[in-house]
């Protein structure tokens, strides 16, 4: 994946733990296009990556076909792992190593009108959609959920792109949002475009099952960080091409370890729900934490994601 220098040109603070940040090359010249869901990678001081959507609320095709920045919302969590507490620490003319975009999160053709679903800073690609469609003359709806008001952001932006289009919910005013309930009234096979918290997933994707949604239906995107679970145990890993065999520790991945290692194997997101770092199974039994695997793959156990899966059984045979 290419990496180009990026500085940082302007800095606005969208709500108390949410930054908008713009970047562009030093003499203002045109970067790599990018489509609605997509995504670039922030390189670390500690080598380190991480990845942010890109924001754009232009209808003009040009500011995504030939940008001459880009712009990212990030929000600073609490505690931080590094990358969050890095981006809020930046300032205008600093400089960052970004890749190129790339868009696991894309808008799919569709004769139907779209629903988005946006929770929190899952807002990022979800504009960006927005953006898209109006400027496609396709039919939407976007639903954006927050847990009060003054944690909305972008919400000028989001209110003068979608006008009527947009609904708000506050969780204070109005308790969780009804994820389910939502699914539930799409009664004409609309598509359902999602990006939120790890719970708003989890029960998109159960309501999915619950409510018998044909596969690709629902469409999400997760902004969350690989957590160890408690009883994690420490197993090893044996490469089959090379016979190398690494121990995984429990707080560490797979992918983590291999890269450590001194291998490069592929992958993108390392939340589980992009697909790229998938490999076969040759012994073994993986503990699956994905969100792209149906059930019944999960079952099989001759696939997994590196970046999130780990093992039941002592040891584990990859094809790599």
């Amino acid at each position: 994946m290419d990496q180009f220098d990026l500085t940082v040109t302007d800095i606005q603070a969208e709500t108390a733990l949410i930054r908008a940040i713009k970047l562009a090359r030093p003499r203002g010249e045109p970067l790599p296009s990018w489509d609605a869901g997509a995504h670039v990678k922030v390189r670390l001081p500690d080598g380190d990556e991480r990845s942010y959507s890109l924001i754009n609320t232009s209808l003009d095709p040009a500011a995504t076909t030939r940008p001459h920045a880009y712009r990212l919302g990030v929000r600073l969590e609490q505690p931080s792992q590094g990358g969050s507490k890095f981006m809020h620490a930046l300032r205008v003319g600093d400089v960052l190593s970004v890749a190129t975009p790339r868009n696991n999160f894309p808008l799919e053709p569709s004769s139907k009108p779209i629903v988005l679903l946006a929770g929190g800073i899952g807002v990022t690609p979800v504009l960006s959609m927005a953006a898209a469609l109006r400027a496609g003359g396709r039919p939407y709806r976007f639903i954006y959920a927050g847990r009060s008001r003054d944690q909305i952001a972008f919400l000028s932006e989001s209110e003068t792109l979608c006008g009527e289009r947009l609904t708000i919910h506050t969780d204070d005013a109005s308790g969780i949002f009804d994820v389910k309930g939502l699914m539930a009234s799409l009664t004409d096979n609309e598509p359902l475009y999602l990006c939120g918290p790890k719970p708003m997933i989890d029960a998109a994707i159960q309501s999915a099952k619950d409510l018998h949604w044909a596969g690709g239906r629902l469409r999400f995107e997760i902004f969350a960080t690989v957590a160890p679970l408690a009883g994690d145990q420490a197993f090893e890993v044996v490469l089959n091409n090379s016979g190398k065999t690494l121990l995984i520790p429990p707080d560490k991945t797979i992918l983590s370890v291999l890269i450590e290692a001194g291998e490069d194997p592929l992958h993108d997101c390392q939340r589980g729900d992009c697909g790229i770092c998938q490999v076969s199974v040759i012994e073994g039994t993986p503990d699956h934490r994905d969100y792209i695997l149906t059930d019944a793959e999960k079952a099989a156990g001759k696939v997994m994601q590196i970046c999130v899966s780990r093992s039941k059984s002592p040891r584990l045979v990859l094809d790599l």
